[in-house]
């Protein structure tokens, strides 16, 4: 049976989350860095492709996001950065995930619609669709099953999707199947990770729409388990909330690692320009004692990325430093 690498399900570390240390790979190679990216390893190399920046302004000031497809890899940590291709389309805010058989993304989407394919990077085979159009989902692998819960259907949704899809990659006739949703808020932009023979769905935002019906968010700090056999269970309330932190969450020394997040404190700060940028503390979720606590901080500000096992460290590729300002920082901690 393939044993699947991503999630950081199988991990047993001596090293616990407060004991990190943290430091810089090479950056991306683009000056203003992406967004909403995927990121995995595919033979043995970190790729990063596709995502999002805005070029001439800031959003508040009418700035143009644009959608990339570009395909950047790295082959060995003290290496460089090259471009080797692109995806099928711009593409961003999907799920990316990394299992035996190398690296695939789901979804995603661009300015005007979002996407239901679901494809192995550098590979030509393709998987089945998922159900519906899909991007700020959160997903992880756990025993060779894809989970992918929530996210919105079209880029100007104003509510959630409440939706829970499986996909067995075991089964070479597998198809995606609908799971029953978490019991609480719908969401998008939420964390998950596999531990414990459990997939583990923390925080996001749900939507609803405001005076003037555009989408308007109501920050989450929930936190729920599911097994395949009994099911969704209730866990205890995050310390804050933690909105599009790295995905999917690594696990460390028996506690799940929520890094950063958007804890919405700031959202409407002003001037906008000057945003603090979002919380840097590190949450741990105790898979044994079922508690949180927090596991020391780190030296950087970034959402809507990726949290990737590669070489023996996390990886944390790019990202939103603050609204509207994207990053090209790679940063990276052993764990051992």
């Amino acid at each position: 049976m393939r044993r699947t690498l991503l999630c950081f399900m199988s991990l047993t570390l001596a090293a616990s989350a407060a004991d990190l240390n943290w430091s810089r790979l090479p950056p991306i190679p683009d000056q203003r860095g992406f967004a909403g990216s995927f990121a995995g390893v595919s033979n043995g190399a970190l790729i990063v492709a596709g995502g999002t920046h805005f070029i001439d302004k800031m959003p508040w000031e009418g700035g143009t996001k644009v959608w990339y497809d570009t395909i950047h890899e790295l082959k060995s940590p003290d290496g460089e950065w090259k471009v080797i291709g692109k995806l099928p389309k711009p593409n961003g805010y999907g799920v990316s995930l990394t299992t035996a058989d190398g690296f695939l993304i789901v979804g995603g989407g661009n300015a005007t619609e979002h996407f239901r394919e679901v494809f192995w990077v550098g590979k030509d085979t393709k998987l089945p669709p998922l159900p519906k159009p899909c991007a700020f989902m959160a997903g992880c692998v756990l025993d060779d099953v894809i989970y992918i819960a929530g996210g919105i259907e079209t880029p100007s949704a104003t509510s959630a999707m409440n939706t829970f899809w499986a996909l067995d990659l075991k089964k070479t006739d597998g198809k995606w199947q609908e799971l029953p949703p978490c019991p609480g808020k719908p969401r998008i932009l939420a964390c998950m990770a596999a531990a414990d023979g459990a997939v583990h769905l923390f925080s996001g935002a749900a939507l609803h729409a405001d005076k003037d019906g555009k989408p308007e968010r109501a920050w989450l700090n929930d936190a729920w388990r599911y097994k395949p056999v009994t099911g969704w269970e209730k866990l205890p309330d995050m310390p804050r909330v933690s909105v599009a932190a790295p995905n999917p969450a690594p696990v460390v020394d028996g506690k799940i690692l929520i890094i950063g997040g958007d804890d919405g404190a700031n959202v409407n700060f002003e001037p906008k320009d000057r945003h603090p940028g979002f919380p840097r503390d590190i949450l741990a979720f105790d898979l044994k004692a079922q508690s949180w606590s927090k596991a020391g901080e780190v030296p950087f500000s970034l959402v809507t990325t990726n949290a990737v096992l590669w070489n023996g460290q996390i990886v944390i590729p790019g990202g939103e430093a603050r609204p509207g300002v994207r990053s090209p920082q790679v940063w990276a901690a052993p764990l051992k």
